[in-house]
């Protein structure tokens, strides 16, 4: 086979020079075949080698087989199907080859991104435990949300994730950034539109914000591909090592994390995050004007047990309300509690499950209630009591005693009760 270098010679002494192919085959030493080769290709020479044959073809043809019966059976059986025996890797390459042909191909779309124009959140579940408190450990979910342009990535743990609670962590990292992008993608979470339908709670949040949540197809975690891959570079990235003493701590060392981390040169859009931020935020909506409906709110008539239970804690009440209707609220640091708008309560919210917080104000008013009540009942017996004009009571004495003091004598005779069949 001629090199690159004299092809390209002969090129050039046919067409500079404008020597014979005779001439040519003389000057350089080859065949004037050769020559007339050269100058009929317009591209160099290129060597390659002739497929050689594999253990792998001698059982194609079973490979096929199966592959036509089960498209996506896994190498490995169909390795272990033909009795295979040889070198796992020779029949993995064939099969990565022919696969295609049975299975089809699923190409994937690359978007681009216009400014401001969406953000793609989930929930990430790290496996390392979190102290809660009350001598507890929880894996705890953390809600991540990804810029399409800029691939800003910001994420926060939240304490469950039921949808008041995912609806204050996605208000939390949007006004964090001080816009609100015009489309936020989910999955189907239960709490967001796990039946295919936007929830009522998540759709009023988005209304607040004058944006859409647009759910992605079902077991298509392609859709939201960027906020899977963040996951996953936190999973490898950031949690790698880490030791956390509460969520307060996990939030503190993610956050300066990731403002490292959106510092990092991304090679889908050939910057950093943090160049391209604001200019993703300047085409984002403006906050609204009011806080959207967020934390997780249910009301509920007081019982004398002051205590009303928040995501597997209880949380005293002022017992004064007993008896009437209290709405409580809860954000992922505090719980609140109003009676016909005053506030009756107000704790640090536990993320630990079943235990009781209590306001030692609570149990002061509690003890003086039921003291004052004490005393109530005391005075209304004393009241009811009859007494002599000297003021001293009238003691009662029992029946019987005016009996003998009549002599009267009313003893009864027991009456037979007959039965008749």
């Amino acid at each position: 086979m001629i090199s690159v270098e004299d092809w390209a010679e002969i090129r050039r002494l046919h067409r500079a020079e404008s020597l014979s192919i005779s001439e040519i085959a003389r000057r350089l030493g080859v065949t004037r075949n050769t020559v007339r080769s050269a100058l009929a290709s317009d591209r160099p020479p290129k060597y390659q080698r002739k497929p050689q044959r594999t253990l792998a073809d001698t059982v194609e043809p079973q490979v096929r087989a199966l592959l036509s019966e089960f498209p996506r059976m896994p190498a490995t059986v169909i390795a272990e199907r033909i009795g295979w025996q040889h070198s796992i890797t020779t029949i993995k390459d064939r099969i990565r080859e022919i696969r295609p042909e049975y299975v089809g191909v699923d190409p994937v779309d690359r978007f681009v991104y216009k400014p401001g124009a969406i953000a793609q959140c989930d929930l990430w579940f790290p496996e390392t435990v979190v102290p809660v408190g009350g001598g507890q450990e929880r894996v705890l979910p953390v809600l991540v949300m990804t810029s399409g342009y800029s691939r800003f990535i910001s994420a926060v743990m939240i304490p469950s994730r039921q949808g008041g609670d995912i609806l204050s962590g996605m208000w939390e990292l949007i006004s964090g950034l001080g816009k609100v992008p015009k489309t936020l993608v989910w999955d189907r979470e239960s709490a967001i539109g796990g039946t295919g339908k936007v929830t009522t709670p998540a759709a009023a949040f988005a209304g607040t914000l004058a944006t859409r949540i647009q759910l992605a197809p079902p077991r298509d975690p392609e859709y939201k591909g960027m906020v899977e891959r963040a996951n996953g570079y936190l999973e490898t990235s950031f949690l790698p090592g880490r030791r956390f003493t509460s969520p307060t701590d996990f939030n503190t060392q993610l956050h300066d994390w990731l403002t490292r981390a959106n510092t990092r040169t991304v090679r889908a859009i050939g910057g950093r995050p943090v160049d391209l931020l604001a200019t993703d935020v300047a085409a984002m909506i403006e906050l609204p004007p009011v806080i959207p409906a967020i934390g997780l709110t249910h009301r509920i008539r007081l019982a004398r047990d002051y205590y009303v239970r928040v995501d597997g804690a209880d949380y005293s009440i002022d017992p004064r309300v007993i008896g009437r209707f209290v709405d409580v609220s809860a954000s992922p640091t505090r719980v609140v509690a109003r009676c016909d708008g005053q506030i009756v309560a107000r704790h640090d919210r536990s993320w630990a499950k079943h235990v009781v917080v209590t306001d030692p104000d609570h149990v002061s008013v509690a003890a003086q209630l039921r003291r004052g009540l004490a005393d109530e009942r005391r005075r209304r017996t004393a009241a009811a009591t009859r007494r002599h004009i000297d003021g001293h009571p009238v003691s009662l004495r029992a029946l019987p005693d005016y009996d003998a003091l009549f002599g009267v004598d009313f003893e009864s005779t027991p009456t037979t009760v007959r039965t008749t069949s």
